[in-house]
C-alpha cells in the first residue's frame, strides 16, 4: 500500500495538480462525464428532415457559432424527374438563398460493364462569383432504384471575418448504370454569417430521402 501511495504522490505537483504521466487509458476508464471545457471530439446530430414530394429541404435553425464545422449528410435522395441535386446558403435566416459563390468541380465515373471510366474536371458545374445554386450531383435519374448520397461540409459559417468554405463528396447512380462520384469545393464569398442552407432539385421535387445536420465538436 505504501508503494502505491508513494507512486501516486510522485505524480502530483506541490500545487495539487496531477501530472500528465498519471493519466493513462486505464486510469480514466470509469469516467462518466468531462468538464465542459474538455474537447472530446465527435459529431452531434442537430436535426434531420425527410423528403416526401418536397420542393426543397431547408435548415433555418441551429446554424450558428456553436460549432466551427457543420456537416449535412444526404441519404438516398430520389428525384421526381431527371434533375440535378443542388444547394445554396442564406445570410438572412432563409429569406433568400443567394450567397455569391466561387467553386470547382470534378468527377470520377465508371459503368457496370467496365467499358467506360473517366476522371474529369467539370467546368459546366462550377461557379464564378455566382449566386446560383451549386450542383451537388447532376443528372440524378428518377428510376425506382436510383438516388444520390453524400456529405456537405460547411466551415465556420458564423464567422463575420472570413469567407465560408465548403466541401462536397457525393455518389450518384447515373445514366442507369454508372457510379458517378462528384467532388466539389468552393467558398461563399461573404463575411456575413451564414445561418441557413437549402437543398433542392434543379426541376421537380425531392420525392424521397433524408438529410441529417451535424455539428462537429
Amino acid at each position: 500500500m505504501g508503494t502505491i501511495t508513494r507512486s501516486f504522490a510522485n505524480n502530483i505537483t506541490t500545487g495539487g495538480v496531477l501530472l500528465p504521466a498519471s493519466l493513462v487509458n486505464n486510469s480514466i476508464a470509469n469516467v462518466t462525464a468531462y468538464n465542459a471545457a474538455v474537447a472530446t471530439g465527435g459529431m452531434k446530430l442537430i436535426s434531420s428532415q425527410t423528403a416526401s414530394a418536397s420542393a426543397s429541404i431547408s435548415f433555418t435553425t441551429g446554424i450558428d457559432s456553436t460549432y466551427k464545422e457543420y456537416q449535412f449528410w444526404f441519404i438516398n435522395i430520389h428525384p421526381s424527374t431527371l434533375a440535378a441535386f443542388q444547394f445554396n446558403m442564406s445570410t438572412d435566416s432563409g429569406s433568400n438563398y443567394n450567397v455569391t459563390k466561387t467553386t470547382t468541380s470534378f468527377a470520377a465515373y465508371h459503368n457496370e460493364a467496365g467499358t467506360d471510366a473517366v476522371l474529369e474536371y467539370q467546368a459546366s458545374e462550377d461557379l464564378a462569383q455566382s449566386t446560383a445554386f451549386q450542383e451537388i450531383a447532376s443528372s440524378v435519374t428518377a428510376d425506382n432504384d436510383a438516388q444520390v448520397s453524400g456529405v456537405l461540409q460547411l466551415f465556420n459559417p458564423a464567422s463575420t471575418t472570413y469567407v465560408k468554405h465548403f466541401l462536397i463528396d457525393s455518389n450518384n447512380y447515373r445514366n442507369n448504370n454508372y457510379s458517378w462520384r462528384n467532388l466539389v469545393a468552393g467558398y461563399g464569398n461573404t463575411t456575413s454569417a451564414v445561418n441557413a442552407v437549402q437543398f433542392k432539385m434543379s426541376s421537380g421535387n425531392i420525392d424521397d430521402g433524408t438529410i441529417l445536420m451535424f455539428g462537429i465538436v
